[in-house]
């Protein structure tokens, strides 16, 4: 399967089931860890593990085995990450999401490429 189209079936995945503010950052250029970055919200710990099960059995259905699975146990949920090597998928509390915002974190390096290339 390819990037972009993991990327679709995984927003696809997490709109169909009701997740916050999706977010699919292009970071290839910016890590050799993962091509996809997917940023989502879930409204409490529960929404936020059945978001990651789902994530992770619409790939796996497409054939993507996840490498590594984070947060999902139970009492935990706050953040989870689903790694799926071409895409890596964060669904998070919005507290959390917040406090961390990887979208400024991911997305500057990219803003301040773009600029240099303007100039």
């Amino acid at each position: 399967m390819q990037t972009e189209e993991l990327a679709q079936l995984i927003e696809q995945t997490l709109d169909d089931n009701k997740a916050g503010d999706i977010k699919v950052l292009n970071v290839r250029n910016l890590t050799s860890v993962t091509d996809r970055m997917i940023i989502a919200t879930g409204r409490s710990d529960r929404h936020t593990r059945s978001l990651a099960s789902k994530v992770i059995v619409a790939a796996k259905e497409a054939g993507v085995e996840p490498l590594g699975i984070e947060g999902n146990e139970a009492g935990q949920g706050e953040w989870v990450l689903v790694d799926l090597a071409d895409a890596v998928v964060h669904i998070m509390l919005q507290e959390t999401r917040d406090f961390y915002n990887l979208e400024a974190l991911w997305s500057m390096p990219q803003k301040k490429e773009a600029q240099a290339s303007e100039e």
